[in-house]
């Protein structure tokens, strides 16, 4: 742990008016870490933020807690700044200098912009703060970063030359700009430092040991994808922010805080942890278990008797979340994984600019007039092999498909095209500048998001993801399904039985479904009607599962123990939903763990586990609600439907028609093999005949 007792985090804003009463992003919030708990607070306004945290310094210094305060907008300017504005290279004249020149009002009203023309005048040529509304725009201060010139300061402080979106501080409007943050926020800094003397010391400024307050610059993004695995649902991504920083920052090993603090450029600033990478990531705390299902997460309203299908699919998708947690795999593993959290390019690909096709690679703007001539370097650029030094112009070099491209080489001309004698090449004159190569970038650029939290990886996505740098991937650990059948009159498959007893089909059609779904298989075999046995089955279920799917038992007759255990427990409910094939589900938890009690039919069972309990399990499992894809198709049979309820038909699709099995009885186990499909037909009356459009799903559409 580190030697602070209260860690805040401060994510600023710099808002020309108070944000919303309702908590919004961009707007200021402030995450508080003590005694291992971490509580996010939202202000409105600057004023309104400055005086809670002054309330929280006053108490922490009370009680002898020593303050860790992190501020998400940059400590310094880049070299020069300071001395051309103050006479000294010293940040903290420059923040005293901010303080009397800035005016920031209780309701946000500020006078920044015109703060920044009067800083610009002090400096030759225009610049270099830029960015404003337009009604701001003065000879002074233009509203674009191209508009400046000759002012004579870097563009970036070196800090930030090391990180890859992070933006000027003289970017003062428009979309990621910080530098209005900065000049705010400097002088709230300022007037801390005059609150607390020496018990604040600013890093890196000012040496951290022994002060009581200790204010440092942060950057959030450099724990992004950790942050965005651990936002927890409808959260707002400032307020994960700083929260998940405040809780890192926590957890880092004794001693590695206090390093630090001490690292960076005593001129410019430094973003605390820059350079220290891995020790961040390696305390930022795992994603929180999810929380468990409520216990009245299946409840139906009072007085409810048949209810629509949609409906019923309507409260399991609004009722359900995320049950399984994080972990990292490899990408060479990951297909078929859930993703726990966006995934963005390490590199980009290509990774620079290279050639498209065996040929030759010269300057476009270096060749003579008429049909070229040009003589040849030696060596040649391959690719993984370099050519290692620039071609001077007018000249060429010998290239291959997938070569970076050498310094002095922007064009490639196919060697189809060119006589190559005598150390020289000919070709015919008109190739347009950058033929046949291919831009750094061009497939994916560095930093850009490539996959979505919540998408199940496919092989192309691995392909991708190892083709932009990437070597592991977040990913959801893998829902576990527990498949059990119960029944006295059932028996394992092959055996030899008495007529009156049958042979267990339920268990691996769905066993066979879960794995089709991508999910882990726990076979935890067959009960019989005992109600004991099943109690210690399903106590041994929810050890292993996070979903328990049953067959059987699942009605009210007097060897159903499914649905007895499940009202002994507090947390069952008989949804009656109105579909054929299928009755009544059993839905409830057991020792926490959602359980589904289908029909022990086998195509009530599978038609009920393909309509609600894979949408359902793709929830839990964190991939988000599938809508199974249905296509409209031509019938190949009547069918006079009554109103009332839904009705799924076994079906398949022959010479460009969908034919459905002759009979409808649920007792046919035979008709589940011999279709690829259902069709659906909807709750209302219904006449089908030959060549009406009909909705066909075909069973891939649910894996």
């Amino acid at each position: 742990m580190t030697g602070f007792e209260s860690i805040v985090m401060v994510d600023w804003s710099a808002r020309s008016k108070p944000s919303p009463a309702r908590p919004v992003r961009d707007a200021i919030w402030i995450a508080v870490h003590e005694g291992g708990e971490t509580r996010v607070s939202y202000h409105r306004t600057r004023a309104a933020a400055r005086d809670a945290l002054v309330t929280h310094f006053d108490r922490a210094l009370d009680a002898g807690r020593r303050v860790l305060a992190g501020f998400d907008f940059p400590f310094g300017y880049p070299r020069g700044f300071a001395r051309a504005v103050t006479g000294r290279a010293d940040p903290l004249a420059l923040w005293a200098e901010l303080a009397e020149r800035v005016e920031d009002a209780p309701d946000n009203a500020n006078n920044r912009f015109g703060v920044a023309a009067q800083l610009n005048r002090l400096f030759p040529g225009t610049g270099p703060f830029w960015g404003c509304p337009r009604d701001h725009e003065t000879p002074d201060l233009p509203a674009r970063g191209s508009d400046r010139a000759g002012h004579g300061l870097p563009e970036r402080r070196q800090v930030e030359q090391r990180l890859r979106r992070a933006q000027p501080v003289w970017k003062l409007y428009t979309t990621g700009s910080v530098g209005s943050q900065v000049l705010l926020g400097l002088p709230m800094l300022q007037a801390m430092r005059r609150r607390y003397g020496d018990a604040l010391a600013v890093s890196p400024f000012e040496p951290a040991d022994g002060a009581r307050i200790v204010l440092a610059e942060i950057y959030p993004s450099l724990l992004a994808e950790e942050i965005a695995t651990q936002a927890v649902e409808d959260e707002i991504p400032d307020a994960a922010q700083v929260r998940v920083t405040a809780r890192t920052l926590a957890g880092l090993e004794p001693g590695t805080l206090e390093t630090m603090l001490a690292e960076g450029d005593a001129e410019e600033g430094w973003i605390l942890g820059v350079g220290q990478e891995d020790a961040l990531r390696a305390a930022a705390t795992p994603a929180p278990a999810p929380p468990p299902l409520r216990d009245d997460c299946f409840a139906m309203p009072a007085g409810v008797d048949w209810t629509p299908v949609e409906d019923a699919l309507a409260r399991l998708r609004d009722r359900l979340h995320p049950v399984v947690g994080r972990e990292d795999c490899a990408v060479s593993d990951s297909p078929g994984r859930v993703l726990a959290a966006p995934v963005t390019a390490r590199r980009a690909h290509p990774p620079q600019a290279n050639s498209a096709v065996d040929g030759y690679g010269f300057a476009h703007d270096a060749l003579p007039p008429g049909d070229p001539v040009l003589p040849l370097v030696p060596g040649r650029a391959a690719a993984g092999v370099p050519l290692g030094k620039p071609v001077p112009a007018g000249q060429a070099v010998r290239i291959l498909t997938g070569a970076p491209l050498p310094e002095g080489v922007d064009t490639v001309v196919l060697e189809e095209d060119v006589n190559d004698s005598g150390g020289c090449i000919a070709f015919r004159a008109g190739i347009r500048a950058g033929a046949n190569t291919r831009p750094a970038g061009e497939d994916v650029e560095d930093g850009a998001r490539i996959l979505d939290a919540g998408r199940r990886v496919t092989p192309a996505d691995a392909a991708l993801a190892a083709a932009t740098g990437v070597g592991s991937l977040p990913v959801r650990a893998r829902l576990q399904v527990a498949v059990l059948s119960t029944g006295d009159e059932l028996a394992e498959p092959g055996t030899e039985v008495a007529p009156s007893r049958i042979h267990d089909a339920n268990r691996p059609m769905l066993g066979g479904l879960v794995r089709r779904f991508g999910y882990g298989l726990q076979d935890m075999g067959r009960v019989p009607d005992d109600r004991d046995a099943l109690r210690a089955r399903l106590d041994a279920a929810a050890d292993v599962a996070h979903v328990i799917l049953t067959s059987g038992g699942a009605s009210a007759g007097d060897e159903d123990h499914v649905s007895a255990l499940l009202n002994e427990s507090g947390a069952m409910a008989e949804w009656r939903i109105a579909i054929k094939p299928g009755r009544p589900l059993a839905l409830g938890l057991w020792r926490g763990v959602p359980v589904f009690g289908l029909p022990g039919n086998p195509v009530a069972a599978m038609v009920c586990t393909l309509v609600f309990a894979r949408p359902a399990m793709g929830v839990l499992a964190g991939e988000g609600w599938r809508v199974p894809q249905g296509v409209e198709l031509p019938a190949g049979f009547e069918k006079r439907k009554k109103p009332g309820r839904r009705e799924f038909l076994r079906a398949r699709v022959r010479a460009g028609r969908v034919e459905v099995f002759p009979s409808e009885g649920s007792g046919r186990v035979s008709g589940l093999s011999w279709a690829e499909g259902l069709v659906e037909l909807g709750d209302g009356a219904a006449t089908i005949t030959p060549g009406d459009p009909v909705r066909y799903i075909p069973f891939e559409a649910f894996y």
